[in-house]
């Protein structure tokens, strides 16, 4: 069900959405938080309501966007809300803003939101400069960029992480997940010799390569090398890792999409399943933890301030 509410104030849309209840037994009981998600309208903004959508399967929630329009135009607030099939196992609450009201969702947002419910703040496009001092960003405990929209997902990172504050993670990290996993899998089999020296080889502009090779360093206190991948406009893009020990090199290099080898000695290669992970499958990772995330802290802070070059081409 959809129900538009043109040149309307949050009042209305509460009143709405106790009607709602009322008739057609839609109920906020059960929404484990808040979603609120920063955009542009237009096709950006229905992207991310579909994964949040999606996200909501696991995580029922109310999901407030708030989608800013021509600021120019006049002043004026279009809502729309959308329940039941429409909305995936959320609430949502679209809310266009135009005018100088495009500039003020922070004061927008706080009558719709759900009480006593943690609040999540997800901007899917272009990140604010300190996501903690955004008038959005400073009503939630948790706040998720995506600097992979950025027209340079690596230099936007490591902004970032000048800015850090406890609560600040990017979908940059929850896209390195099956790495990580692959390889703290890999070290925990015999034998279990300390890390020499790593590396981590990516596309030149790649914000996930970045944090993986923080995360290796805060990991295993060895020297970590980041090599740039001279293949622009592949900002998502790894393609490999090699952990140094006395008694051979394990390595895990992606083939495709889908898939990796992980090499390691005295044992066949290996092929695994490494498929690069959707926005909604990294969403609802997320949404998982609404604590602080140290691991992604120590991880962001971590993070080389030098590379080395290469010319051979990222395969995948």
């Amino acid at each position: 069900m959809i129900v538009d509410l043109p040149s309307t104030d949050t009042s209305a849309v509460n009143r709405t959405m106790v009607d709602l209840r009322e008739s057609a037994g839609a109920v906020a009981l059960g929404r484990v938080l808040t979603l609120l998600i920063i955009t542009e309208d237009g096709p950006e903004a229905e992207a991310a309501i579909q994964a949040a959508n999606d996200a909501s399967r696991e995580h029922p929630c109310r999901v407030l966007v708030l989608a800013r329009g021509v600021r120019r135009a006049a002043s004026r607030l279009d809502a729309q809300i959308r329940i039941g099939g429409d909305a995936g196992a959320s609430e949502v609450i679209v809310l266009r803003m135009y005018g100088p009201l495009a500039d003020q969702g922070g004061a927008i947002v706080v009558p719709l939101l759900l009480p006593d419910a943690p609040i999540v703040a997800w901007w899917p496009g272009e990140p604010p400069v300190s996501p903690a001092d955004d008038p959005v960003g400073h009503v939630a405990g948790r706040r998720i960029t995506d600097v992979s929209s950025a027209r340079s997902p690596s230099k936007a990172l490591y902004k970032l992480r000048q800015r850090y504050h406890p609560g600040d993670t990017d979908l940059a990290w929850s896209r390195i997940t099956s790495w990580r996993a692959l390889l703290t899998a890999a070290l925990d089999q015999p034998p279990h010799e300390s890390v020499t020296r790593a590396s981590v080889a990516g596309a030149s502009d790649s914000a996930s390569a970045d944090l993986l090779t923080g995360w290796l360093a805060s990991r295993l206190n060895c020297p970590v090398t980041r090599i740039a991948e001279d293949v622009p406009g592949q900002g998502g893009q790894i393609s490999a890792v090699r952990l140094e020990r006395p008694g051979g090199a394990v390595e895990l290099r992606r083939l495709d999409a889908k898939s990796a080898v992980l090499s390691q000695p005295d044992q066949p290669d290996r092929r695994v399943a490494l498929s690069r992970r959707t926005t909604r499958e990294c969403l609802a990772e997320e949404l998982r933890r609404l604590d602080p995330d140290d691991i992604f802290a120590e991880a962001i802070e971590a993070m080389p301030t030098g590379r080395t070059r290469s010319s051979k081409k990222v395969t995948a």
